[in-house]
């Protein structure tokens, strides 16, 4: 384990040079401490958990110290938001502080979010609220736990620096970690400037540093952009398998390692809907929890526009076309091993279609229903959880054939069966309401409940002792907090 001036920088993004981004050093918080921090995020650097508690690791990480090898740069890169291109954007409130390198060879971006202002901060302060860096640590530790491909956020720092949104808050900084920080949004930026030489330059550093696999084959750059595709498809299928809404799918927020990014007003459902929206600023519904995956589609074309002076317009079409089949297999794969399948047959995207339309006609709490079909056998399991819906007959059509079903899939004990499910089926989740009332404590000074509901989500399918109150169907007020992209 390493103490903090301990650790290896090889700030790789930032030779690239001022093309690409500007040098700012962060602006301090007043009074920085502790809020939260990530032992698992930590261990990432080999950094002794230890080290969150002591002084120094707040006026690191709320901007006060640096290290003499760290190099703070702001990004810049451009983006399609709602679907309209906006020609400049870039870390208004971010900084990349460096890359750090741990004894596993792995490099990581060190990214401090809410770190003041830079020369893309528009009209903003370049500061980020206590309640968005809450939300945004937990969700990336609580998707990491549940497998799906994210940025990790190693702490949250609170301070009485205040900040004005809605009303006044308090500012605080988190501080993500990714094997880059490097967006759809940063081709885009070079190939609508008309900037040729850094465009290739861009695709150079990412092809080099993320994907050497793709070396080695015929086209490199096709073959980069294949696996990009594949990543995003299997990224978003889970997210669809486990009720992730992300909120803002713009492609200024999207990874090109394939990974979850740029948490704003994201949800997890509670009760089934398809076409929920959580972020209540999205007036036109365009990133409702149906449309994640035709837009993730949309974000892949708009970067294969960016990619077009290095490949083909017919191969990215061709590696477009993967997109759907590759999302669709990944999805229908997790839905399987949710229901507690193990084979696969024809009919079972129309199983799965069947109970989802099932639960949305009758707000049927979407994570729980699953993990209790596990609990017993299937015959005992949907008898349990039948009162939970309102059309009787249309659920006993589908119990029918769910348990002829799990029938012909294999011969299995229940506690083999109990096991399996509850391994893909989460009893906790980041449900909003549960993040509202973590945020409402650490506003009040009181940290203990934003740390407690953090480690309970680092081991979301395993049941916890006394810790029965994180895995209960939210309060009616919880059900319909709104969340904007203000923080």
């Amino acid at each position: 384990m390493k103490a903090l001036d301990e650790l290896t920088f090889d700030n790789r993004f930032a030779r690239l040079g001022d093309a690409f981004s500007t040098q700012v050093l962060p602006e301090p918080l007043d009074e920085p401490r502790l809020v939260v921090a990530s032992k698992a995020a930590m261990a990432l650097l080999d950094l002794d958990p230890a080290v969150a508690e002591t002084p120094v690791f707040a006026e690191l990480f709320g901007g006060h110290k640096l290290w003499a090898e760290a190099e703070p740069r702001a990004m810049v890169y451009s983006g399609h938001q709602f679907g309209g291109y906006t020609p400049q954007l870039g870390d208004g409130r971010g900084l990349l502080l460096g890359e750090v390198y741990n004894e596993a060879g792995e490099h990581w971006d060190l990214h401090l979010k809410g770190a003041g202002m830079t020369p893309y901060s528009r009209m903003g302060d370049g500061r980020a609220v206590l309640r968005s860096s809450i939300r945004e640590f937990l969700a990336s530790e609580a998707l990491h736990a549940l497998g799906i491909p994210t940025s990790r956020a190693l702490c949250v720092i609170g301070s009485n620096t205040p900040v004005w949104r809605e009303k006044q808050e308090r500012g605080a900084m988190v501080l993500r970690l990714a094997h880059s920080h490097i967006r759809f949004g940063h081709f885009e930026y070079f190939y609508y400037t008309k900037k040729p030489e850094q465009q290739a330059e861009l695709a150079e550093h990412v092809l080099n540093l993320h994907y050497p696999e793709c070396r080695e084959r015929p086209e490199p750059y096709l073959a980069m952009f294949r696996e990009i595709v594949e990543r995003n498809a299997e990224m978003i299928a889970k997210w669809q398998a486990y009720g992730f809404c992300h909120g803002v799918m713009n492609t200024d927020n999207m990874s090109i390692l394939g990974i979850t990014f740029d948490f704003g007003p994201f949800a997890f459902l509670d009760d089934f809907d398809a076409h929920f929206l959580c972020n209540h600023s999205d007036h036109e519904g365009r990133y409702s929890f149906s449309n994640q995956v035709p837009i993730g589609q949309w974000n892949l074309s708009a970067l294969a526009q960016a990619l077009t002076p290095f490949i083909s317009v017919d191969a990215l079409k061709e590696a477009l076309g993967l997109y759907l089949p590759l999302y669709q297999a990944h999805y229908l794969d997790l839905m399987r091993r949710r229901l507690g399948l193990t084979t696969a047959e024809e009919d079972d995207q129309t199983l799965v279609e069947g109970l989802l339309k099932l639960m949305q006609n009758s707000g049927v709490d979407y994570t729980l229903f699953l993990r209790r079909l596990g609990d017993e056998s299937a015959a005992l399991a949907v008898t349990r959880l039948r009162d939970d819906f309102v059309d009787l007959a249309g659920f006993d059509a589908w119990a029918e054939q769910y348990k002829a079903r799990v029938a012909r899939d294999g011969d299995d004990t229940q506690e083999q069966r109990r096991e399996r499910m509850h391994a893909v089926n989460p009893l906790y989740i980041l449900r909003n309401y549960l993040a509202q009332n973590a945020i409402a404590a650490a506003e009040s000074g009181d940290y203990s409940e934003v740390r407690r509901l953090h480690e309970v989500l680092t081991r979301p399918f395993e049941e916890q002792a006394g810790m029965e109150q994180y895995a209960q169907r939210p309060p009616d007020w919880g059900k319909h907090l709104e969340i904007s992209c203000s923080s």
